[in-house]
């Protein structure tokens, strides 16, 4: 395996008025910031973090799933990437205050 751990972060864009999403903009801002604060660390090499497209949790946005546990985040803002970077990815302690268990 290539990476211990692979970030996914939805940046789909619905068109449904109306309809929430995560949203292209808000989404690429995470990737920035995760991308950002892993190579800051020197983890590159061990994690990655990309764009994805619908992770089909629109309503619970901006949505993050992390691999190979499969722990899907709700709601991640900004503020929250230099925590799950530290206790999830480093720690091996899922944000459990993030957790979707949709």
């Amino acid at each position: 395996m290539r990476f211990k751990k692979h970030i996914f972060i939805c940046t789909h864009q619905r068109t449904e008025p109306g309809k929430n999403s995560c949203g292209e903009a808000r989404g690429l801002n995470l990737v920035s910031l995760f991308k950002k604060i892993i190579k800051e660390k020197g983890l590159s090499i061990e994690i990655r973090a990309q764009r994805a497209g619908c992770l089909d949790a629109c309503d619970f946005g901006p949505s993050v799933v992390v691999y190979p546990e499969g722990i899907y985040y709700k709601g991640v803002t900004p503020e929250d990437v230099a925590e799950i970077v530290e206790q999830h990815l480093i720690g091996g302690k899922p944000v459990e205050r993030l957790i979707n268990n949709f």
